[in-house]
C-alpha cells in the first residue's frame, strides 16, 4: 500500500483504487492510465510539479487533465510570480518521494502549493496517480481538495 493510499484510508473517504498493468516502455502516463482504465481523459488529471528555474526546488504541484497542457503563465499567476518551468524529473522523485508516472499528489514527501485545474468540479469523481505506475485512485475532487490542501484555479491550456 502506497502512502497516497494509506493517507486516503486513514481520513476514511470513499475512494477507489483502480489499478492496471503498466507498460515498461510507455513515457505518457497519464494517457497510459486513460487508455488501460477505460476513463475519459478529461477525467484522469496527471500530477506536475514546477519550479522558478532549473536550479530550484519544486515549489509547487499542479493537477491537469490527461486531455490538457498546463498553462505555466495562469499558474505563475495563481502563485504570484513572473514564471515558472517545469521541475526536472530528479527534482520532482526527491521532492514527492514518488516516482515519476506515479506521483501522486497526496503524502508526497514535501508539503507544496497544490493547484487543482477547475474542471475538476465537473467530476463527481477524478482519477489521480495512487503513488505508483499502475496505480489510480478515483476520489470526489472537494476530498482531493481537502486531503492535500489544494485549491481549484484555471491552470490547463
Amino acid at each position: 500500500m502506497t502512502p497516497a493510499v494509506r493517507l486516503a484510508k486513514k481520513h476514511k473517504l470513499n475512494i477507489e483504487l483502480v489499478e492496471y498493468q503498466h507498460d515498461p516502455n510507455c513515457t505518457n502516463f497519464g494517457e497510459e492510465a486513460a487508455n488501460a482504465t477505460g476513463q475519459a481523459r478529461a477525467q484522469v488529471f496527471k500530477t506536475l510539479l514546477v519550479a522558478a528555474d532549473e536550479a530550484s526546488a519544486p515549489l509547487a504541484v499542479a493537477l491537469v487533465p490527461v486531455d490538457s497542457q498546463l498553462n505555466l503563465k495562469a499558474l505563475a499567476k495563481q502563485l504570484k510570480l513572473k514564471k515558472l518551468q517545469m521541475a526536472s524529473m530528479a527534482q520532482a522523485e526527491k521532492s514527492t518521494g514518488y516516482l515519476v508516472g506515479g506521483i501522486s499528489p497526496l503524502a508526497q514527501k514535501k508539503t507544496l502549493t497544490t493547484l487543482i485545474d477547475e474542471s475538476a468540479k465537473d467530476h463527481e469523481k477524478i482519477f489521480v496517480s495512487g503513488g505508483k505506475r499502475g496505480l489510480q485512485i478515483a476520489i470526489s475532487p472537494t476530498d482531493l481538495a481537502n486531503l492535500c490542501r489544494g485549491r481549484f484555479a484555471a491552470i490547463k491550456q
